[in-house]
């Protein structure tokens, strides 16, 4: 087998080889398509680690005759389906027209092609240079020949990165309609070791804090039911082994890149085997397939790396910021703005955000956004969702002249919407209550006093879509807000000719991605951000949509560099939103010196949500003195290289480093989260910068070798006070 990067068949075997990873399955004489191996490269086969003995309890299939050696319920599994005899957790099922259950996909034949497969009508990573990216697809089709269920099991390499993506098709070839039941993208079957789980939970306001436990014999599950990728878990999943850390040892990352729920499963079975599985939610879910349709599963991203958690986390952000996220913004320094809405609420109008946009201009701000409040009846969150037109009574005037007026003044004009909700005090709602998720002849759950608007069905989203597009072209709008501020719990569609209410919430999301697709080609020059009550669909799905996300709605800095480190874990600082705002802080209540505010907002896009109309003259020539910053560091944070230095739920600073990808220079960020008395001496120390050389500090000379930096760290020489930050900018002499 060759060891160059690339796709390969031979002997039954696949081989899957990226610059630093090989990744194999074999599709064995039954024509079982086994799991071999994932990890560090190799250049020969792990077909070795294939055992076979007599497991007593655990069944044979018929092929196997009277070898009673040959299990799938202890052989590690490619694409583990019920009915075969494995009883570990499936990644695929299906119910049939009788309501039986049972699959048994063999495999029937592979291609390979160059360029990295798409998904129609879903995200998908993508690479706009085949050859340059080293990007390829393997397709593996399975079939059960009883049933004539076929899946396409694809494949998608992008080999520079190390990134492997996995995605399914599933296409009823029979006559009668099945439903699937359960479908997971990523299998990882690994046939010995111990493993740790690292998965990231939270709630509004305080999302993807990371827990790391061990791996045993018992099921741990990740999961949304809400619809949406949520605020409680994120659909990102880190395995390891046991010793590994940020900078050592194996770790495999799993992203799916999709909005809605989903289930993430990793559990050690009776023969010390370990399955971990990423996919789509089971519950409420129930697809049906007729004669001839097929089923596009999302895809899951996945990486290996020997070096430790960190190159994990390395190997995402590459692939999210240049190989999902897209359009003009994609490599662009994002504006500076300045939202209304901590500012404002909803008691907006044209003095305000005039008095708003001529603050910021002094400050250097270069955008202005009018958040919630502008449209329909709507004073408060009990009304107007549903209704895009422009409330000119209360704004005083048209759109198209406050957008002049701000322009005028220097400034870029942005705009929130919240496209998929309806109050119930809505024209929209009024003319069309059938077009509301509400279960059938119940009163319905409320979330933020408003209802979910049914996308599933393709003409909700069309009329959504010409109510944002009667906004958008009526004035010079250089930037959306997208917002989604409750859960999906009333899971029922009106629409006509509806057999299976199961489809209704992955029509849903499909909804969602159509009218963003729409947008997003119609206005290539609007900047869209997405936002969920902050980082309730914070995910690679809507960055493929979206290049920036509100990370979260609480915007305290301290809450934010724990909300920002789990993070990191899996997505580029190009795609958190993240602003200075006001103290006592509007969720915590806590005061932070202007200073650790903007240190903490400049590791994602920046910006501002304060009056600053009421904060003192110090405090607006630290912002001028921030914006500048920004702007000479933009280009460092958005293409440089992220580490993680510490960690803020444990240790005593939170710190972070942006590092050039020639290691030329480095952008050194730390926060002090404790105080004590006497205190001791705090060193940040410093990974990734180049081996044997020197480092200059820009402000004061002072010349670092690297190695110490590594090893001992950067001393903090400043007079230590809480929560304050300190910045270092270094240089390679």
């Amino acid at each position: 087998m060759s060891a160059k990067n690339g796709i390969f068949f031979q002997d039954g075997i696949f081989t899957i080889q990226s610059e630093n990873t090989s990744y194999q399955m074999k599709a064995d004489k039954f024509g079982y398509l086994l799991h071999l191996y994932y990890g560090k490269k190799i250049s020969g086969t792990a077909e070795f680690i294939l055992q076979y003995r007599d497991r007593g309890f655990s069944p044979n299939p018929y092929d196997a005759q009277s070898d009673r050696t040959y299990s799938l319920d202890s052989l590690p599994q490619e694409f583990p389906v019920r009915g075969n005899g494995d009883f570990r957790s499936p990644a695929f099922d299906v119910k049939y027209k009788d309501t039986s259950w049972g699959l048994d996909l063999r495999y029937k034949s592979y291609k390979i092609k160059e360029g990295k497969y798409s998904l129609p009508d879903l995200p998908a990573v993508y690479s706009e240079n085949a050859s340059a990216d080293e990007a390829f697809t393997l397709e593996i089709v399975l079939e059960d020949s009883v049933s004539k269920v076929q899946v396409k099991l694809l494949y998608g390499l992008l080999a520079k990165l190390d990134i492997i993506t996995r995605s399914a098709i599933v296409t009823n070839l029979g006559e009668e309609t099945f439903t699937i039941e359960k479908l997971q993208a990523a299998c990882l079957d690994f046939a010995s070791g111990n493993y740790d789980f690292i998965k990231f939970y939270g709630r509004h306001a305080m999302e993807r804090s990371a827990e790391r436990s061990h791996i045993g014999h018992t099921s741990q599950v990740i999961a949304s039911r809400r619809g949406m990728s949520s605020h409680q878990y994120s659909p990102l999943m880190i395995v390891c082994k046991e010793e590994a850390g940020e900078n050592s040892g194996s770790a495999w990352g799993l992203s799916f890149a999709y909005s809605g729920g989903f289930k993430g499963e990793a559990e050690k079975d009776q023969f010390d085997a370990t399955r971990v599985q990423l996919g789509l939610q089971d519950e409420m879910f129930s697809y049906p397939l007729k004669k001839g349709e097929s089923f596009y599963s999302p895809e899951v991203i996945m990486t290996y790396s020997p070096c430790g958690i960190g190159q994990v986390s390395r190997n995402f952000h590459k692939c999210i910021s240049d190989h999902v996220c897209r359009g003009k913004f994609r490599d662009k320094t994002r504006p500076v703005l300045l939202n209304s809405w901590e500012a404002n609420y909803f008691t907006i109008s044209k003095d305000s955000i005039l008095k708003l946009a001529q603050d910021a201009k002094e400050l250097g701000i270069e955008m202005l956004v009018m958040d919630d409040g502008w449209f329909g009846k709507r004073d408060d969150d009990n009304s107007g969702l549903g209704d895009w037109v422009i409330n000119e009574k209360k704004i005083g005037c048209s759109l198209k002249e406050l957008v002049e007026k701000v322009n005028l003044l220097g400034l870029k004009f942005g705009i929130w919407f919240e496209p998929e909700m309806v109050n119930e005090d809505s024209d929209l709602y009024r003319a069309h209550p059938d077009w509301a998720l509400i279960f059938k002849g119940k009163k319905p759950v409320r979330g933020r006093n408003q209802l979910v608007l049914d996308y599933s069905r393709p003409e909700v989203v069309d009329e959504i879509f010409k109510q944002m597009c009667r906004v958008l072209d009526s004035a010079n709008i250089e930037y959306v807000k997208w917002d989604f501020n409750r859960s999906i719990n009333d899971v029922y569609s009106y629409a006509e000719g509806i057999e299976n209410q199961g489809k209704v919430l992955f029509d849903f999301v499909k909804g969602c991605y159509s009218l963003a697709e729409r947008l997003t080609s119609r206005y290539p020059n609007i900047l869209f951000e997405g936002c969920s009550g902050g980082g309730g669909r914070f995910d690679a799905g809507m960055m493929y949509y979206t290049p920036q996300i509100w990370c979260s709605d609480n915007t305290d800095a301290v809450d934010r560099t724990r909300i920002q480190y789990g993070t990191s874990f899996g997505f580029p600082a190009s795609t958190v939103g993240s602003h200075v705002s006001i103290v006592p802080n509007h969720q915590t209540g806590r005061v932070c010196p202007m200073k650790t505010r903007g240190t903490v907002a400049m590791a994602g896009t920046f910006g501002y949500e304060l009056d600053l109309a009421k904060i003192s003259d110090e405090e607006k020539e630290e912002i001028k003195s921030q914006v500048k910053d920004y702007k000479k560091y933009a280009s460092l944070i958005r293409f440089g290289d992220y580490y993680r230095l510490s960690n803020p739920f444990t240790d005593q600073t939170a710190s972070w480093v942006f590092i050039a990808k020639d290691k030329s220079e480095a952008l050194v960020s730390c926060v002090l989260l404790e105080m004590h008395g006497n205190m001791t001496n705090i060193f940040v120390q410093i990974h990734g910068l180049e081996s044997g050389r020197l480092y200059k500090d820009e402000k004061t000379g002072q010349v670092y070798p690297s190695e110490v930096l590594e090893e001992v760290g950067l001393p903090v020489t400043e007079q230590p006070q809480q929560y304050q930050s300190y910045v270092w900018h270094l240089t390679r002499v």
